[in-house]
């Protein structure tokens, strides 16, 4: 979904297929910020005419894009991977954006990749978790290493475990999860911290592990959940007590999903 001024930008098509669009540009502000909320690569021509017809008009164009698409695909290891993300980096980079506006990326590669960015790196979002939570002895859970990384330091007051994953990398799956610092969470509420869940196999699998060594409720905090969660086992399990997120890529609604303002 693409915003421009806070309305959605609906575009339509002619017979052909090709889109028409129109957007206004009597504004006596020279400057617009485009809110990009990915659901689909298509999206990307319609970000692309409109940005060249704002610059065109004279507009200084920031876009904020929270979720970073194809953030996933930082890295390849085999020569027939494509490196995604750097080619989509060079799409957004071409366009000129004053400032690109981004939410809690999943590695520092997309920070490198991106020209003018600057980075919400979603603390307000997890503490507003936390909160709603409201349990002083509440124990936080990173799924990895990497995960354990980026947030400890962000919340230094609390008490973490992580894990570490075997995970095949052609297929995504997960042969099993070790807990670290597993005896902070005997007995306690946890909270999940991570910034991107699919389908949610990683906090299926992290959730049965925390309540093997006796976690007693397990939340979930991710800032870019996709609606893909609804095609996995975590949702439907009575493992996670309750998700919350942030509004970036999630566009449904569950009532054990709370979308952070």
């Amino acid at each position: 979904m693409i915003l421009l001024d806070d309305k959605v930008v609906c575009p339509t098509s002619f017979p052909d297929g090709t889109l028409a669009l129109r957007v206004d540009v009597s504004s006596k502000n020279n400057q617009k910020v485009i809110e990009w909320n990915y659901e689909s690569d298509t999206e990307m021509v319609v970000l692309y005419y409109i940005t060249k017809h704002l610059k065109s008009a004279g507009f200084s164009v920031s876009l904020f894009m929270p979720y970073i698409p194809n953030a996933r695909m930082d890295r390849v290891k085999n020569g027939d991977e494509i490196f995604t993300l750097k080619y989509f980096a060079e799409f957004i980079n071409s366009l000129g954006f004053e400032t690109v506006y981004v939410r809690d990326p999943h590695s520092n590669v997309s920070c490198a990749l991106f020209n003018n960015l600057k980075v919400d790196n979603g603390f307000k979002y997890i503490m507003s978790a936390i909160g709603k939570i409201n349990d002083k002895d509440l124990v936080m859970y990173y799924p990895d290493e990497g995960a354990m990384k980026r947030y400890s330091g962000m919340i230094a007051d609390r008490p973490y475990a992580f894990g570490i994953k075997d995970r095949d990398w052609r297929s995504g799956d997960i042969r099993g999860i070790i807990l670290m610092n597993e005896e902070v969470i005997k007995g306690k509420n946890v909270l999940i911290v991570d910034d991107i869940c699919s389908k949610g196999g990683t906090f299926y699998h992290s959730a049965k592990a925390l309540k093997a060594a006796g976690a007693n409720d397990v939340y979930l905090y991710v800032t870019h959940c996709e609606n893909t969660i609804f095609k996995g086992e975590l949702i439907n399990s009575d493992l996670i007590k309750h998700i919350y997120t942030t509004r970036s890529v999630f566009t449904l609604a569950h009532e054990k999903i709370t979308v952070l303002k």
